[in-house]
């Protein structure tokens, strides 16, 4: 069962029991990522996440280590555009050494100087290694010109002027003003009881400071365009995108069974008419990326530069058939069958059910059974699909970036209009 709520700092709190397993999931959820950065602060957000396991005003970051090791756990973080998450997967009998280990992290980190210093290093090898990244890169290009001059074009890392001018007072002041009970959230899955895990989160994070409520954001507007980044290497990689909706959108749903049919698993239309019928591409697939208040459809390729128009020509063919033609029944139940296999197999580990409650309560402010979202999943028709299609698909690709050799016959603005 669910349960959610408020504790008396002001912390949210979800859980899911799951009785039938031997582990526990508990994540530590900001909502703030780098889209709630300033330009200047650019890839601050990131760069916090790496100092909190640097240390803590009580534990080394060599004993935070040894702390999970010592009982076969796994800690993990990671930033996003949108929020960013501290997490830990123990046995069930270890919970509450692991909300102990979190809330430390979480609320008492060092942020001593020394430790900034190494890693403004550590930090600018993870830039360049996006750089040599090619298949990586080509979605930080798209990005920057799909949302060009707004936070959310900008690369979660920063960049390597913001990055060596981070400073310990600056990044105590972020973290007092962000880490705060208003913009965090505890969510939590696997074999305990609410009561006592409850008990167990009130008191380690009962200090919390309250905080104020975040500012809203600007929404971004898309700005097309092609953009051409020359390297010397083997391939040509290419994304290619179009507006999506937002997370809560009324017809997500939809728009979950149209990026499946266009580029979503094997049997694709992208997967089979690029690689499979013809033998483009090795890598070829749509990808759904969504935010609070914006999102894009991107269709990714990596090929031999002779054959990228060839690829972009065939993309563009799929995008004007999907907004023209109802797709047949059995690919549509073929593709609702996938999102709801998905969804269920992907359900299964403790980890993944606590990401999940702690997404739904930040996106809806409250959770969905897994019966609600299979039932959205089937109500999907093919009109439905027609009509999404045709709203998000109406001006081909606007946008498209290209990451690789010298093309002897250059791409055009015009062929995105499809």
């Amino acid at each position: 069962m669910v349960v959610a709520e408020r504790l008396p700092s002001g912390l949210r709190l979800v859980t899911e029991a799951m009785a039938h397993v031997r582990s526990v999931t508990v994540g530590v959820w900001l909502t703030r990522g780098s889209r709630h950065e300033s330009d200047a602060e650019s890839g601050v957000a990131h760069f916090v996440e790496h100092m909190l396991f640097k240390g803590t005003t009580s534990r080394s970051a060599q004993q935070i280590a040894q702390t999970i090791d010592s009982i076969g756990g796994q800690l993990d973080a990671f930033t996003a555009k949108e929020y960013a998450s501290y997490y830990v997967k123990v046995l069930d009998e270890h919970l509450s050494l692991a909300i102990d280990l979190l809330s430390d992290m979480v609320m008492r980190p060092a942020l001593a100087p020394a430790d900034v210093t190494k890693e403004q290093s550590v930090i600018l090898e993870e830039i360049k290694m996006v750089e040599d990244a090619p298949d990586y890169l080509v979605h930080e290009v798209f990005a920057q010109q799909f949302w060009a001059r707004h936070p959310l074009g900008r690369p979660i890392l920063g960049t390597p002027e913001t990055v060596t001018s981070f400073e310990s007072a600056g990044l105590r002041r972020y973290f007092d003003r962000t880490y705060t009970a208003s913009n965090l959230l505890v969510a939590a899955a696997g074999n305990f009881e609410h009561a006592a895990l409850r008990a167990l989160v009130d008191r380690a994070f009962g200090a919390l400071p309250p905080g104020v409520p975040a500012e809203a954001v600007a929404p971004p507007a898309v700005t097309p365009g092609l953009v051409v980044r020359q390297k010397d290497i083997e391939q040509s990689h290419i994304c290619l995108g179009t507006p999506a909706y937002p997370q809560a959108h009324i017809d997500r749903h939809a728009m979950y069974v149209l990026n499946t049919i266009l580029g979503g698993s094997m049997s694709s239309r992208l997967f089979q008419h690029i690689r499979e019928e013809r033998g483009l591409a090795y890598a070829v697939f749509s990808n759904l990326t969504t935010y609070s208040d914006a999102g894009a459809i991107t269709v990714y390729a990596g090929c031999a530069a002779d054959r990228l128009n060839e690829v972009v020509d065939l993309t563009l063919a799929e995008l004007r058939t999907l907004r023209s033609i109802a797709v047949p029944d059995d690919e549509l139940r073929r593709a609702k069958d996938h999102l709801k296999g998905s969804l269920m197999l992907s359900l299964e580990s403790t980890s993944s059910r606590m990401s999940q409650l702690a997404r739904q309560i930040m996106s809806f402010g409250r959770t969905f059974t897994l019966d609600e979202t299979l039932d959205s999943i089937e109500r999907v028709s093919a009109a439905d699909v027609l009509r999404v299609a045709q709203d998000l698909f109406r001006d081909g690709a606007p946008v498209a970036t290209v990451v690789g050799p010298k093309l002897e016959q250059p791409l055009t603005v015009e062929q995105l209009k499809g």
